[in-house]
């Protein structure tokens, strides 16, 4: 099949999934599904190997997202019901001032999102961002729109993250370097994030109803009738928002620092694993918030069970994008446009940029379009004579192409919206713009860069 048929039925799909998801208002799920099917019978897949591919999708994306998202929905719910999440709220907003809240947010997003992957972090710190809204009396859009678009920002440039680091391993790039460049630029940009995050929010997002009851009664659990000396400390929140955090961080330094094989980095590699940290902060929950408060093992069990049903939707939502996404890869549509963009002669770095961008807004992978763009360009950068400051700057352009134009084809995209409780429309209209404006503003900022060291 022809370059141009091959490009031709990739927007076809993308502009049939927004309609039938907007103006059909067909459960994202299933449109998904629907496309995903008619996209592998348009672009030849075998019959017999369709079906595999579906299922193969489906279980790619879920083994890495469903169960950090259940454990993740289970932690937030239960310091949710506790009274947790609004007397850490109340506290900070006493501390900083109610103008200084989003700003703190997005820089503790920052930090905390280095050694934590996208999902999972952004999956733990919901219920805060539920909490600090709640005090405020604004939409969980305002305050989590900056905090994600920060979050997948570093995800993308900053090592230990796998898209930047095996795109690292490939063009024989210093990760050192790396890492300095992308973190120096990502401290501006959660700047750009927070300014950029406000602006969108000079429109009114309505919630989705789902989304919007969840909110609305976000805290009005056992707190409400719990004396305020039996309510969860901050401290003990504190806890369970950085206990998992900490163990991933230590996970994450082990197999950067420690040398294969050690016994030290497996260990650490085991217990800095998401699954386990948030599993270990489920258990820290027993003691910190379960035994304080009284509860018993029925009510306790009601309180975690409450939290699945929307989990599900997030659950199976994204692994509908993860088949989307499966499709367009195994169909040949992220090769046949790397190669067509590779022939139009751009300049080295933003050949890179557009390239990744590209493959970014085709299959929705970050770390697809990273890996992929990188080996692409690998042989013309090795053979270019380029300093190590030079290729970890190519290396980093490369990364900010994977940020832009998050859509429904991404994971990240269903996690984002379904939490903040935004439909498929003002997605693109916020998180899309917000994920691209932070691609092509780091992008800029690495021409900068790379300026100084030409």
């Amino acid at each position: 099949m022809t370059t141009f048929a091959l490009l031709s039925i990739v927007g076809a799909s993308i502009a049939a999934l927004l309609l039938l998801i907007i103006r059909f208002e067909i459960h994202a799920f299933v449109a998904l599904m629907l496309v995903s099917l008619l996209v592998a019978l348009a672009t030849g897949i075998p019959l017999a190997e369709i079906i595999p591919t579906l299922i193969a999708g489906m279980g790619g994306t879920l083994g890495s997202v469903a169960i950090l998202v259940a454990l993740g929905a289970m932690l937030g719910r239960m310091i949710e019901v506790s009274g947790g999440a609004n007397t850490l709220a109340q506290r900070f907003s006493q501390l900083l001032g109610p103008k200084r809240v989003p700003a703190a947010l997005t820089a503790a997003a920052l930090v905390l999102s280095i050694p934590v992957f996208f999902d999972v972090g952004f999956i733990i710190l919901i219920p805060i961002i539920y909490g600090f809204c709640k005090a405020a009396g604004v939409s969980p859009i305002k305050y989590g729109l900056p905090v994600a678009g920060i979050m997948l920002a570093t995800h993308v440039v900053v090592p230990p993250h796998p898209g930047i680091v095996g795109g690292a391993a490939v063009l024989s790039a210093d990760v050192g370097w790396i890492t300095l460049i992308g973190l120096g630029i990502c401290i501006p940009l959660a700047f750009v994030a927070q300014w950029v995050g406000g602006y969108l929010n000079r429109r009114h997002y309505a919630m989705l109803p789902e989304a919007e009851a969840q909110f609305r009664n976000f805290g009005n659990g056992d707190a409400t009738d719990t004396p305020a000396a039996k309510l969860p400390g901050v401290g003990a929140v504190l806890t369970l928002i950085l206990a998992p955090l900490a163990l991933i961080m230590l996970g994450t330094t082990a197999a950067t620092m420690l040398p294969k094989g050690d016994a030290l980095r497996d260990f650490l590699a085991f217990t800095g694993a998401p699954v386990f940290a948030l599993m270990v902060a489920i258990g820290l929950a027993f003691v910190l918030l379960v035994r304080p408060l009284g509860w018993t093992r029925k009510r306790t069990n009601e309180v975690m069970e409450s939290a699945l049903p929307a989990a599900a939707t997030v659950i199976l939502v994204t692994g509908a994008g993860g088949v989307f996404a499966k499709v367009l890869t195994v169909s040949g549509i992220g090769t046949a446009l790397s190669q067509a963009l590779s022939g139009t002669g751009l300049p080295l770095i933003l050949l890179g940029f557009v390239i990744s961008l590209a493959l970014r807004a085709a299959q929705g992978s970050a770390t697809v379009a990273i890996l992929t763009t990188c080996g692409l360009l690998a042989e013309s950068i090795q053979s270019g004579g380029y300093s190590a400051v030079q290729v970890a700057v190519l290396t980093v352009a490369i990364g900010f192409g994977g940020l832009g134009l998050s859509h429904v084809n991404d994971s990240g995209f269903w996690i984002v919206t379904r939490y903040l409780g935004l439909s498929v429309a003002d997605g693109l209209r916020s998180w899309t713009v917000l994920t691209t404006v932070l691609g092509v503003v780091g992008f800029a900022l690495t021409c900068l860069v790379w300026a100084l060291v030409a």
